[in-house]
């Protein structure tokens, strides 16, 4: 069955509101703050995923221009994405943040208004139209985490995590290639509560393999901004063992371990 994309749109739009919420209240020092990711602000972290929602939209909608600025951004000494945001580091916090609601809005339409069956190329391999969303999402929420931890704020959950745990599941074989490691063949069930209680599982409840568990504490541990021992997860078998400490929702290099914070 094919993606609902209008469902994903409004999930992405949900997550959106939350990080609206969170810079909204911010003055211009506030926007220069220190987040986790080490070197980048606040702003740092808004301007990236403003630079991925408007590439994301030529790459649906003029692919082989999105072609030659991949080409050329992937040639930057530093990589595509730390070029990004140094190219940006002139703009104030309204400047980004006008800049984020504008190519936010405007990848949503290009997405929602791909063909079916359409591919939208990407710095890895080509996605669908629904990948593209749902990989959206991850980085929203994974990138307004890091926001909210500099801020010393909440960060509330809405159903959109249940895309940011898809990815992280689905993205088992990915955890162990970016570390340079054999992928396990054994199949690993996962069983997560989302955030009003609802249950969410993926694979076969059979297997001997198995990591339960909040969504949320799975999610920060996927997309590696807590460590595993932060989390509140029953992980059982040899290979849920070796995948939870390396889980990695997105794709490039791990980049460094976060340390244990001390308690769940």
């Amino acid at each position: 069955m094919a993606a609902d994309l209008g469902a994903l749109a409004a999930d992405l739009r949900a997550e959106t509101a939350v990080l609206d919420a969170l810079l909204a209240p911010l003055d211009e020092p506030g926007w220069h703050l220190p987040t986790p990711a080490p070197g980048w602000t606040v702003l740092d972290q808004v301007t990236h995923l403003a630079f991925f929602d408007e590439i994301t939209t030529i790459a649906a909608t003029e692919p082989a221009r999105f072609r030659v600025l991949r080409d050329e951004a992937s040639a930057a000494p530093e990589g595509p994405v730390e070029s990004a945001v140094a190219r940006s580091r002139h703009l104030s916090g309204a400047e980004a943040h006008a800049w984020l609601t504008r190519a936010r809005a405007e990848m949503i339409e290009a997405l929602c208004a791909c063909k079916p069956g359409a591919r939208v190329s990407w710095f890895g391999p080509d996605m669908s139209p629904a990948s593209a969303m749902t990989a959206r999402i991850m980085e929203t929420w994974a990138h307004g985490q890091d926001i909210a931890d500099a801020l010393g704020a909440e960060h509330p959950p809405t159903a959109a995590l249940r895309q940011v745990a898809h990815i992280g599941v689905r993205a088992l074989p990915n955890s162990f290639v970016a570390r340079g490691l054999p992928v396990p063949s054994g199949p690993v069930y996962v069983e997560l509560s989302g955030p009003v209680g609802e249950l969410w599982t993926w694979g076969d409840p059979d297997a001997a393999d198995r990591v339960q568990g909040p969504a949320l504490d799975f999610c920060l541990v996927a997309t590696r901004r807590r460590h595993p021992d932060d989390a509140d997860l029953l992980v059982v078998g040899p290979v849920a063992e070796a995948w939870i400490p390396i889980a990695q929702a997105f794709a490039g290099p791990p980049g460094a371990d976060p340390a244990p914070r001390g308690g769940r």
